[in-house]
């Protein structure tokens, strides 16, 4: 995405809804940006940090908290999107189930979602269900950049060392590693850049974001999407995100 000089300045943060699957999702109107981690990454206290919105998603010490897709209308141009954790996840396995999958088909079928802020715990080594979700947006062609949370929490050598790590294990995926930004909701690191980063998606108009780095050497693929302890369901999807064509131009 380059060197970016606009930051996006939020003015006004209203819910839009909560969606239980893809077509419940609002119309494919503004450009969406969508947020998802493990489980207790600490998303909902970033989201509020961005939005500057002490209420915007409900913080929660019970992992897996959020269960639907939840939308946020951001200054009446763009939408947040709030997607439900990865990993352990509180109810029925039935429920995981649907949701998860609800989360697969929105991230490989959503025409106007411009980008997806995958969050990984900078406290912790590379976690294996981590790496598998990254592996999964990039053999999907899924437009992603990566978030290091809770950078307060550790010292500077231990985060650098473990955001290290992480992007040792993918480096041999992808010709040009994707784009890699800190963030605490306590001091709140990495508000301006991630804002920078909408920022310049919206300012670029039509041409919403750059193509994801090509993938060089990807581990075999699981099955189906989000097998690795994500339960998506049992369901194979026929229409791949990256051969999807958005019908119309882009209302942007």
């Amino acid at each position: 995405m380059g060197n970016r000089f606009f930051i996006v300045n939020i003015s006004s943060a209203i819910f839009d809804r909560s969606a239980p699957d893809l077509d419940s999702c609002p119309d494919e109107s503004l450009p969406e940006f969508a947020f998802i981690g493990r489980s207790n990454v600490g998303k909902s206290s970033l989201l509020n940090m961005l939005a500057g919105k002490g209420i915007l998603a409900r913080v929660s010490t019970t992992p897996g908290f959020t269960k639907l897709i939840n939308f946020f209308t951001m200054s009446k141009t763009w939408r947040l999107v709030d997607l439900p954790g990865y990993g352990f996840a509180a109810g029925a396995k039935h429920e995981r189930a649907r949701f998860n999958q609800a989360v697969a088909r929105y991230l490989k079928h959503r025409p106007n979602l411009c980008c997806v802020f995958a969050l990984l715990d900078s406290g912790l080594a590379p976690q294996e269900i981590d790496l598998e979700f990254v592996e999964w947006l990039a053999r999907n062609s899924v437009p992603f950049v990566l978030v290091f949370t809770k950078t307060d929490r550790g010292t500077p050598e231990e985060t650098a060392a473990n955001i290290a790590a992480f992007t040792a294990r993918i480096a041999g995926w992808f010709e040009k590693l994707p784009e890699i930004y800190r963030c605490s909701a306590t001091t709140a690191q990495g508000r301006s850049e991630l804002l920078a980063v909408i920022g310049a998606t919206l300012d670029a108009g039509p041409a919403i974001s750059e193509p994801m780095p090509t993938p060089m050497t990807l581990p075999p693929e699981i099955e189906p999407p989000f097998s690795m302890r994500v339960r998506a369901g049992n369901v194979r999807e026929e229409n791949p995100r990256g051969k999807m064509k958005f019908k119309g131009s882009r209302p942007w």
